[in-house]
C-alpha cells in the first residue's frame, strides 16, 4: 500500500471576480492505496489556496440537531437515503447563495455537483425567486384543463430554443417521468415496441425506465423495461477502441488512436471560433477507425437483438451518471440513420446536457450535428424545482391525441414561472458562453493534472460538464477501487469542495459546475 498525498495545484482560478466568501483554511488531499507516481513518496503543498469571501451572510441555523437528523434518517427516510450518502461525515446543509452551501455549523463549501447537475443558475438565484415570489402571490396551482398565462408563455419561450419541426411540449415533473412518456409515444407512434439504449446509461428509475438504463447498481430482480435492448457505449477512453483525437472536447484521450497508421490516415490541426475562443481541435481527415468500429457493434445489435422494425433509441449526446463519457464525432449522425431505416424514432435525453450546458450549443445534440425527433429534459429545466419535458414534432404528438393523456402538476403555474425565468436569465448572464469559457480552461488545467499523475487516466467532458476517470495506472486503465475513490471525496468534502460521482464502477470524478 502506498500512502500518498495527493497535490491539488490547480486553484479554481476561474471563480475570480465572484461573489465569495471567506473561509477557514484547507486541508491536504489524501489518497491511500493509490500509487500518483510511479515511486513511493510523499508530496506536499506549501499553498493551498483559499476561497474567496463575498458580502452574502447566511442564517443562523436554529432548526434540530444533527444526531435528531441522522435518528429521523434512519428510522422514517426510505432506507435507499443512507445508501446514497456520499460521506462517511455526512454534510447537514442548511442554505445555498448561487455557488455556495452552507453547513448547519456555518461552514461554507463551494458546490461543484449542483445537486446532481440540477441548480443551473445558481442555487436561490434572485431573479428565479422574484418569479417564483410574485408567482405564488398569485396562483399556486390549477390545472391545464384551465387557460392561464404562464404556462402558455412558457411553452412558447421553449419551443423558441428547439429547431424545426421540435414545437410540440408536454410539461411533467421529473426525468424519468419525461423518458417514460417518450418511450410511451415512440411506440405508438411506430407501431414497434422495441428500444435500443447504450450499456452504462441511465434514463431512469420507473418500472419501464429501468428497462433503458443499463446499469446494475439500479437493477432490481423483477421484470421491468420488458423490449429494452443495450448496445456497446462508444466510449474512446474506456472501450475496445478509441483515440487521442475521436471527441468533441478540447481534452482528447493519451491512448494510441485505432486508426491504421499510414494510408492517410493522419491528424491534422483545424481552428474554430466559438463564440470569442480559438480553439485548436485535431481531427482525422478520414473515417475514423474507432467510430467505423463502435458502428458495427450498433449494427450486430441490430441484426441479433430486436425485430427488423424497432420504435426507437435513447441516447444522451454525453453520458452524465455514466461518467461524463463522450463518443466519436460521427457516432450519433451514422446512429440515428440507422435507426430510422428500421423505422424507430430517435430521442435525444438532455436532462443533463440540456440549457446550454456544453457551451458550444443551447442542447447537447446540436454538437453532433443532429435533429431528434424527440427532446427529453428535466434537472436544470427549473434550477431545481421539480420538473421536466417531453419537446416532439407536430406528427408524433398527433399519434400520441388518440388516448387521454393528462398530468395533473405537469405545467404547474409556479414551475412555468421559474423555468421561464431560468430561461430569461442563461441569456441575460450569457450562461452558455460562461460555460464554453470557463468549461475549456477548466478541462484543460485538470488535464495537466491528468499528464503529471498516473492515477488520472482521462479528463473529459464539454462546457461545464465534466469527468475525471481515476484508475490504478493509465496503463490497464483498472477504475481506482471505491475505497480509494471514496477517501478522495470524504478529503474534497472536508476542503470544502462538493463533487459527484459517476461511472459503471462509480470511478469517475462528476463536476457539473453551476455557471455565473
Amino acid at each position: 500500500m502506498h500512502k500518498v498525498v495527493f497535490p491539488v495545484s490547480f486553484r479554481w482560478a476561474f471563480l475570480t471576480g465572484q461573489k465569495k466568501c471567506t473561509h477557514s483554511s484547507l486541508g491536504k488531499l489524501h489518497l491511500s492505496g493509490a500509487l500518483c507516481q510511479k515511486e513511493d513518496y510523499k508530496y506536499t503543498i506549501p499553498d493551498i489556496p483559499e476561497m474567496p469571501s463575498c458580502s452574502f451572510n447566511p442564517e443562523e441555523y436554529k432548526g434540530m440537531s444533527k444526531e435528531r437528523m441522522l435518528d429521523i434518517r434512519r428510522q422514517n427516510c426510505n432506507p435507499m437515503t443512507p445508501k446514497v450518502t456520499y460521506y462517511k461525515r455526512p454534510v447537514f446543509i442548511h442554505q445555498g447563495y448561487m455557488q455556495w452551501l452552507w453547513d448547519v455549523d456555518g461552514r461554507r463549501y463551494l458546490d461543484l455537483f449542483a445537486g446532481v447537475a440540477t441548480v443551473s443558475v445558481g442555487h436561490c438565484h434572485p431573479k428565479v425567486l422574484t418569479a417564483a415570489e410574485q408567482q405564488l402571490k398569485k396562483l399556486w396551482h390549477t390545472t391545464n384543463i384551465y387557460i392561464y398565462p404562464t404556462l402558455h408563455e412558457y411553452c412558447e419561450k421553449l419551443a423558441s430554443y428547439l429547431p424545426d419541426p421540435l414545437k410540440v411540449i408536454y410539461l411533467t415533473n421529473s426525468g424519468s417521468e419525461a423518458n417514460d412518456l417518450a418511450m410511451l409515444m415512440a411506440r405508438l407512434h411506430t407501431g414497434n415496441y422495441d428500444i435500443i439504449t447504450f450499456r452504462g446509461s441511465y434514463h431512469g428509475g420507473g418500472p419501464q425506465t429501468l428497462g433503458l438504463t443499463s446499469n446494475a447498481a439500479y437493477k432490481y430482480p423483477v421484470a421491468s423495461g420488458l423490449g429494452c435492448t443495450n448496445t456497446m457505449c462508444p466510449d474512446v477512453f474506456r472501450g475496445p477502441w478509441g483515440g487521442s483525437h475521436c471527441r468533441d472536447s478540447p481534452v482528447q484521450t493519451i491512448r494510441d488512436c485505432s486508426c491504421a497508421q499510414g494510408n492517410g490516415k493522419k491528424a491534422s490541426v483545424s481552428r474554430f471560433v466559438i463564440s470569442h475562443l480559438h480553439i485548436d481541435i485535431r481531427i482525422c481527415r478520414c473515417h475514423c477507425k474507432a467510430n467505423e468500429l463502435y458502428i458495427e457493434q450498433l449494427r450486430e445489435t441490430l441484426a441479433t437483438s430486436v425485430p427488423t422494425r424497432i420504435a426507437g433509441f435513447f441516447a444522451e449526446p454525453i453520458q452524465g451518471v455514466g461518467g461524463a463519457v463522450q463518443y466519436p464525432r460521427d457516432f450519433l449522425k451514422e446512429a440515428y440513420r440507422l435507426v430510422r431505416e428500421r423505422g424507430g424514432i430517435c430521442i435525444a435525453d438532455e436532462v443533463q446536457t440540456g440549457f446550454g450546458r456544453t457551451g458550444s450549443h443551447f442542447w447537447g445534440f446540436q454538437g453532433h450535428d443532429v435533429i431528434p425527433d424527440m427532446v427529453t429534459m428535466a434537472k436544470g429545466i427549473g434550477n431545481g424545482f421539480p420538473m421536466g419535458a417531453v419537446v416532439t414534432t407536430p406528427e408524433i404528438a398527433a399519434s400520441f391525441a388518440r388516448g387521454v393523456h393528462f398530468n395533473t402538476f405537469g405545467g404547474n403555474p409556479v414551475a412555468c414561472a421559474m423555468a421561464s425565468s431560468v430561461l430569461d436569465t442563461i441569456q441575460e448572464d450569457k450562461m452558455q458562453k460562461v460555460s464554453l469559457d470557463v468549461g475549456t480552461y477548466l478541462l484543460k488545467e485538470l488535464a495537466k493534472l491528468r499528464d503529471k499523475y498516473e492515477i488520472i487516466g482521462d479528463v473529459r467532458g464539454k462546457g461545464l460538464m465534466i469527468g475525471v476517470e481515476m484508475v490504478t495506472d493509465k496503463t490497464s486503465r483498472t477504475p481506482l477501487p471505491s475505497g480509494e475513490m471514496s477517501e478522495i471525496f470524504e478529503d474534497v468534502k472536508d476542503m470544502g469542495v462538493l463533487i459527484g460521482k459517476g461511472g459503471l464502477y462509480g470511478q469517475v470524478t462528476a463536476l457539473t459546475v453551476w455557471r455565473q
